[in-house]
Formats: structure tokens, C-alpha cells, sequence
């Protein structure tokens, strides 16, 4: 990306947050300056930016366009943003500059890696140690076990989220009692549909532990792929010279990740079906592209449709159970009809399919649109 007409000194753009160069004043200056009057209304975007991206990305967030951005004399909101940058008051023009940024350091990146393998292999052991002391232990001390190792699996999980790829920002939670029941109901929901049909519910639940095993275990290559789209995004930004080309260039690698998590999500449950002799993996499969969408986005700031997508699933899992219970009415029969034809055609599986399923395509069309705006990527 070039300079501006008349711009005071070369902006070189970076994958990331760019170096801070030494800022000169600008060359237009005039009655008619119509950049000087965006730069008043978008002032503190302008001081506290350490990149011309950044004044981009903020334009674009406020609606400015690359059409818009013809009434400033620029074809585009990249080089607006660099006239913005270079006019601003900043560091003297002698001022060292900064280093760009590289990638996240061995480190870090090792670091998160291993909190994000923290949930799997809680889990994996707790079911190691039930599995290795079946028959011996009684059934008080497994239901020890099972809880113990549950409050593993959720600690790891909650440092899992902390840091990394996988960090929302701070307040953009609210989501915890969703995620509780959709992972409640791939382990106990296809038996509790089945009693609830049969004239139930009566006695205990039979689990499916590997859905939640395979789940805990894909927290790992979500975090990757998080980071993957994240580092590809900073550098299509870098290499854009229009908002449109920047959208066209992060949506297949927004797809990309996608399907890279969905193989990763269905191989992993396969494996854990092969230690408990087979379970369901298509619902949790489509659970898994769900909650890895919904984390996404909440990593950029939409955690309102990340929730959404969540009560939408959760809805229809519990509605299943409910229209179920209010058909035995007197009358209303006709409500549990179509749940008896979809669980007599494809299985109680079908409903958290579904479900999960129709949520996740929700997301992903939510995100198809919002994750590929500069503005998503500004401090991401």
C-alpha cells in the first residue's frame, strides 16, 4: 500500500501491529480539507493507533467504505487510513522505530498448546482410572472418581480459555449454562429421549462418555485452528488494498478452518468410541463445529450471536423432551407426532443432530459476514 497523495512519509504495513515510524506533518492543507474534518471526528482512533490498519479497521467499524472513502480523494479506505496516520500527532521523526511484531514466540504458542491439551487429558484419564478399576471399586467411590475427574476437565478447560487463540475479551462470557446443557445432553440426552418416548423417564441414565472425551480432546486442535485463521487474517490485512479484497481473501481460509476442525472433532470421537466399543458421532460432531463457531466469534467480538446460536440449540433439544411429555396430554398427541417419525427414522441421535446442526450453519453464515470485516481483526 502506497502513500497518500501528497502524505508526508511511506506507511509499511506488517502482518500484524505494525511498527510505529516517525510521523510527519501532512502536505494538504486548506480551507477545502475534507480529511482534516474525518480526522477531527475520528481523533482518538487517530492518537492512540500504532498502525494505519488500525485507523482502517476503526473506519470500517464506523461505516466508512471504500466507495465513501472517494469523497476524501482516496480509492480506498487503506489509503485514507494512511493520510490519517501520517497527519496525526505522534512520536518525533526521530524517534527509533519499533520492530514489527513477529508471530507468537515458541514459548507462547507451546504454552497454549499445553493448557489447550489440559481438558483431553483430564478426561482421558479419568476414564483410564474408571476403566482400570472397573469391578473393583464400589459404585460411591466411581461416582468419586467421575466427579473428580469432571472438576479436572472443567478447570483445564476454564485455563484453556485464558490465554491463547481461544481468549475472549474480558465480559464476553454469559454462555456457561448453554454449553452445560448441550454437553449434559450429548452425554445422557439420546437415553433420556428414549425413556421419555417410551413412557419414562424411569431409573438411571445410561452415559455416552465418549462424546464428552472426543469433545475435551478436540479443545486442543480448536485452539490451532483459531490461531491459523487469526495469523492468515493479519496477513491478508497487510496485503489488501481494499475492504472488499480483504473479505474476499479471509473467506475461504474462514471455511477452511472450519472443515479442518469438523475432520479433527470427528476423528477424535471416533477414537473415543473405539475404547467404549462405539458411540454417536455425527451429533457430537456438528456439537463440536458449534461450540468451536461460537467461540470464534466471541474471540472477535460477537459474543451476542455466539450466545444466540447456543439458546438456539439448547431450545430445541429441551423442546424435543417437552413436546415429548405434552403429547401424553389429553388432546394434544398431535405435538409429539413429528418427533416420533424423526426418531423412528434416523434415532434419537437426529435431535441433537439437528439441533446442533441447524446452529452451526447459523453461525457460520453469521460469521461468513462478520468475520471477514477488517474491523474484526483490529485487536484480535
Amino acid at each position: 500500500m502506497g502513500t497518500a497523495s501528497g502524505g508526508a512519509r511511506t506507511a509499511v504495513r506488517a502482518p500484524e501491529i505494525a511498527y510505529r515510524p516517525g510521523r510527519g506533518p501532512g502536505a494538504r492543507r486548506g480551507p477545502a480539507d475534507p480529511v482534516k474534518a474525518l480526522m477531527h471526528r475520528h481523533h482518538d482512533l487517530c492518537e492512540r493507533a500504532v498502525d494505519p490498519l488500525e485507523i482502517a479497521a476503526g473506519l470500517e467499524a464506523h461505516g466508512l467504505t471504500d466507495r465513501a472513502a472517494a469523497r476524501y480523494r482516496h480509492r480506498d479506505v487503506f489509503s485514507l487510513a494512511e493520510e490519517l496516520y501520517a497527519r496525526a500527532p505522534g512520536a518525533a521523526p526521530s524517534a527509533p522505530p519499533h520492530p514489527p511484531r513477529q508471530d507468537p514466540a515458541d514459548e507462547a504458542r507451546a504454552r497454549w498448546t499445553l493448557l489447550a491439551m489440559l481438558p483431553g487429558a483430564a478426561c482421558l484419564a479419568t476414564a483410564g482410572v474408571l476403566r482400570a478399576t472397573e469391578g473393583v471399586l464400589g459404585a460411591e467411590a466411581r461416582f468419586a472418581v467421575t466427579a473428580f475427574g469432571v472438576l479436572l476437565t472443567v478447570l483445564g478447560l476454564r485455563l484453556s480459555l485464558r490465554g491463547g487463540p481461544l481468549r475472549a475479551p474480558d465480559g464476553a462470557g454469559g454462555v456457561t449454562l448453554y454449553v452445560c446443557w448441550l454437553l449434559g445432553y450429548a452425554v445422557y440426552g439420546d437415553d433420556l429421549l428414549a425413556q421419555v418416548l417410551s413412557g419414562g423417564p424411569d431409573g438411571t441414565w445410561t452415559a455416552a462418555p465418549a462424546a464428552l472425551l472426543g469433545l475435551a480432546s478436540a479443545v486442543a486442535p480448536a485452539a490451532w485452528c483459531a490461531h491459523l485463521f487469526a495469523v492468515h487474517a493479519h496477513r491478508r490485512l497487510a496485503g489488501s488494498h481494499a475492504l472488499a479484497e480483504f473479505g474476499v481473501g479471509v473467506r475461504p481460509a474462514l471455511f477452511g478452518v472450519v472443515a479442518l476442525q469438523l475432520c479433527a472433532v470427528t476423528a477424535l470421537l471416533c477414537l473415543a468410541g473405539l475404547g467404549y466399543g462405539g458411540g454417536a458421532v455425527l451429533a457430537p460432531a456438528a456439537l463440536g463445529v458449534l461450540l468451536f463457531l461460537a467461540r470464534l466469534l466471541t474471540v472477535h467480538g460477537f459474543p451476542e450471536a455466539a450466545a444466540t446460536g447456543l439458546a438456539v440449540a439448547c431450545t430445541a433439544e429441551l423442546a424435543a423432551v417437552f413436546l415429548v411429555l405434552a403429547g401424553r396430554l389429553p388432546g394434544l398427541t398431535p405435538l409429539a407426532r413429528p418427533l416420533d417419525v424423526l426418531v423412528a427414522t434416523a434415532g434419537t441421535g437426529a435431535v441433537p443432530l439437528l439441533a446442533c446442526g441447524v446452529a452451526a450453519l447459523g453461525l457460520l453464515i453469521h460469521a461468513s459476514l462478520t468475520l471477514t470485516r477488517a474491523s474484526a481483526h483490529a485487536t484480535a
